[in-house]
């Protein structure tokens, strides 16, 4: 009997995993994998909890890894959902639920594809799967803890794929080969409190700050590569707190965030950043601090054996060629690009993240038959 995807998904929308909760999720991919002669190993830590699942023998030079995550981000005013978020309704063929879309039917296709392969054609090689709860929060003790785990044991995988939902508009549409890096930089202007008054008594951090953020965001960090389009800076707020009309304040602070490709990395952007405010300070006598927090750097796997394998079985699977793209935001491929190639394929994102996330179940089935002509073809 073949593993049913949509009841798999079913039952993970159920469990109530908002980050850092695992809610059961967990608990029930160990069961049904160690059911089917996976080793499950539990890889928690800081509270988090992940799983790592292997079918073959450690180490086999051929060993294909699929990563996803169970926790969801939280579903806001529950009053706010025609069918309540942990409820997996299904209605005219749609299953609602938080992480319908992002990322637990991937999981459970993924999964069942995973069980029925091996069961039915045992390959000659090793199926892994890491599966975490952490992916939504800091992602500082997810699939970050399972591959530390990993290098330390000796564990491995050959090539992976992660089930982020990756198609913008139809099934099929798109499979991610990349990601932009992702930083965040803040900055502290601190000048001299004053009468507004009396301007030349005081220093006024503000036209600092609204310089240096000009200047951040009036400069051209690139016009994109073959495989990325151009890095962005965005100014996301300027404060002061000030709620006086006379008074100059004493400080003022400013953040932006940058998606970048692979022509800069974190290091080489934060040192223009911190020029760039050394400069304003310079010119207006003030003081500026800089904090930076890089959330992942730019990588690309390129166009190859793997992006080939996944195009066709889509191809296959829903008659559709996809495109091989490095738009959007982050996911925990940046962290598995270090260990092993890795590409995204998943669904169509369009409910991700919103009230009345959904999925039609349909998709749930293709997404597992899609699946399984990677497994398939991989180690044909």
């Amino acid at each position: 009997m073949s593993t049913d995807p949509v009841n798999l998904t079913a039952d993970l929308i159920k469990c109530p995993s908002v980050t850092p909760k695992e809610g059961g999720a967990i608990e029930l991919l160990e069961e049904l994998l160690s059911g089917a002669g996976f080793e499950c190993i539990r890889v928690d830590r800081a509270g988090i909890a992940n799983l790592y699942a292997r079918w073959g023998d450690k180490g086999h030079a051929r060993t294909f890894g699929f990563n996803g995550h169970t926790d969801v981000v939280p579903p806001g005013d529950i009053a706010t959902w025609t069918h309540a978020p942990f409820s997996a309704d299904v209605v005219d063929g749609v299953m609602y639920g938080r992480g319908a879309t992002d990322m637990k039917s991937a999981v459970a296709a993924f999964a069942a594809a995973a069980v029925d392969f091996v069961r039915d054609t045992p390959p000659d090689g090793a199926v892994v799967l890491t599966i975490t709860g952490d992916e939504e929060g800091d992602a500082m003790d997810g699939t970050t803890a399972i591959l530390d785990w990993m290098n330390e044991t000796g564990e491995a995988m050959s090539v992976c794929l992660v089930g982020e939902p990756t198609c913008p508009e139809t099934m099929g549409d798109m499979i991610k080969i990349g990601r932009r890096g992702s930083m965040s930089a803040w900055f502290n202007v601190t000048g001299v409190q004053g009468h507004s008054a009396y301007p030349h008594r005081a220093r006024n951090p503000l036209p600092a700050m609204a310089r240096l953020m000009d200047r951040l965001a009036s400069h051209a960090l690139d016009q994109g590569t073959d495989h990325f389009d151009a890095s962005t800076l965005a100014v996301v707020t300027i404060d002061t707190g000030n709620p006086a009309t006379n008074v100059i304040p004493a400080a003022c602070n400013g953040t932006v965030n940058i998606r970048f490709n692979d022509r800069h990395s974190g290091a080489s952007l934060t040192d223009w950043l911190r020029a760039e405010a050394d400069r304003v300070a310079e010119e207006f006598g003030v003081e500026v601090e800089m904090r930076v927090k890089i959330s992942g750097e730019a990588f690309l796997t390129p166009p190859g054996e793997l992006s080939t394998l996944v195009s066709n079985a889509v191809k296959v699977e829903t008659g559709v060629t996809p495109e091989l793209s490095t738009s959007g935001g982050t996911s925990d491929a940046r962290f598995i690009r270090s260990h092993c190639p890795v590409v995204e394929f998943g669904l169509v994102g369009r409910t991700m993240h919103k009230v009345d996330e959904c999925v039609p179940v349909d998709q749930i089935d293709q997404l597992k038959a899609i699946y399984s002509k990677i497994l398939q073809d991989y180690f044909e």
